[in-house]
């Protein structure tokens, strides 16, 4: 049994691109892409969500490892790009955390929201009045 599976792995070896695919410089890539994919996903919802200093951590920590991925040998180009998506993603999450918290994002959200109920409660007395009138 341990000879046909020294073989085995002697076959794989063989092969650049299963040897490759067996490796660690494709499969730590490949498991850490569900963090900017996550990222990316969460571009599209309420700024109010969005933590400033775990952002902030995360795109200090992508920089590091891009540098990281192409500083080991052989340079790991799939760490990279997966890094560098996810640098590029959380910088944008702290452009809409500070545009929200720092840069009056959140007043204007709550003068819509503001603006909305007064309009809503208006359309609720017209259609009072109107209800009133049709029932004379």
């Amino acid at each position: 049994m341990a000879a046909a599976i020294k073989a085995l792995n002697a076959k794989i070896r063989s092969n650049y691109w299963a040897d490759y695919f067996c490796s660690t410089h494709f499969w730590g890539p490949a498991s850490n892409f569900g963090i900017p994919i996550a990222a990316v996903a969460d571009m599209t919802k309420d700024p109010e969500i969005i933590s400033g200093p775990l952002t902030g951590a995360l795109s200090c920590y992508s920089a590091v490892f891009m540098r990281y991925a192409l500083a080991v040998s052989p340079p790991n180009y799939l760490l990279f790009g997966c890094h560098f998506i996810n640098c590029g993603s959380q910088l944008t999450q702290g452009y809409r955390y500070l545009s929200y918290y720092k840069f009056g994002g959140r007043e204007a959200k709550l003068k819509a929201q503001e603006a909305a109920g007064s309009v809503e409660a208006k359309v609720g007395e017209a259609v009072q009045k109107a209800k009133e009138v049709v029932g004379k």
